[in-house]
């Protein structure tokens, strides 16, 4: 369990919304390091109006799955519009890891209620807004035309509130859908590892082989070798995923 030294603020988020934004979308992804399974962005919006976040929130790598599960309807009251969005295992293999973060970062905001004019991310790199280059061949049916600036936030997750309280209701989201997926493919016992290379996952994969759920186009380390982790695609062939002719 976090620490109270570790209680992410709203500090980031209501300077952001000093500089004028109205709605401000917090997002955060789950699953980009998993080898099966979708990845997903939870993203929340807030305003200057709104209230500190519910007790407890945190980081979801911090929370048990129980306070967790017990925190999403309260994040879910506490925000002005919130929503998650995914990119399937085939979408990652076709377009790669950081068109899937955009897939399902853009599904996301289409899932919101109200219009964002600011969308603050974790990490240091932009997967949301749409490459130049992908406008010239036209791109997925499903990505928008109408994406926010976005300002990006190191360690965001551990930081701000509104992206914590975005990787709650993403991971809950993700950890749902591995659990339900685990019945198809009980070997794998995806209800305990939720697609993650854990002993159990990676025994299973050199046993029985990936199933038509793992990214077929990452290194499997069940597969390549013990030592081999799961290897992205490079940002240099995600640079004209979903765009390339």
């Amino acid at each position: 369990m976090a620490s109270r030294s570790t209680s992410p603020t709203l500090r980031l988020e209501r300077s952001l919304l000093r500089g004028g934004a109205v709605h401000l979308a917090c997002a955060d992804e789950v699953g980009r390091g998993a080898l099966c399974g979708p990845v997903s962005i939870g993203m929340v919006v807030i305003t200057l109006e709104t209230r500190s976040a519910p007790q407890g929130v945190r980081d979801s790598k911090l929370l048990t799955p129980a306070v967790r599960e017990a925190l999403v309807p309260k994040v879910q009251r506490w925000a002005t519009s919130y929503a998650v969005g995914h990119a399937s295992a085939d979408e990652i293999d076709e377009h790669g890891i950081i068109a899937g973060l955009r897939l399902a970062g853009h599904r996301a905001l289409s899932g919101l209620s109200v219009r964002p004019d600011l969308v603050l991310l974790d990490g240091n790199h932009d997967y949301l807004s749409v490459p130049e280059q992908l406008a010239l061949f036209g791109g997925h049916p499903d990505l928008r035309d109408d994406v926010p600036p976005v300002v990006t936030a190191i360690k965001g997750d551990m930081r701000c509130a509104g992206v914590a309280a975005a990787s709650i209701l993403a991971k809950t989201e993700r950890d749902a859908i591995m659990t339900g997926l685990a019945a198809q493919h009980p070997e794998y016992a995806w209800a305990e590892n939720k697609g993650y290379s854990a002993p159990e996952h990676i025994a299973a994969l050199r046993e029985h082989g990936p199933t038509p759920l793992h990214r077929r186009s990452w290194s499997l380390p069940g597969l390549d070798g013990p030592a081999d982790a799961p290897v992205e695609p490079s940002l240099a062939d995600a640079a004209v995923a979903l765009g390339s002719p």
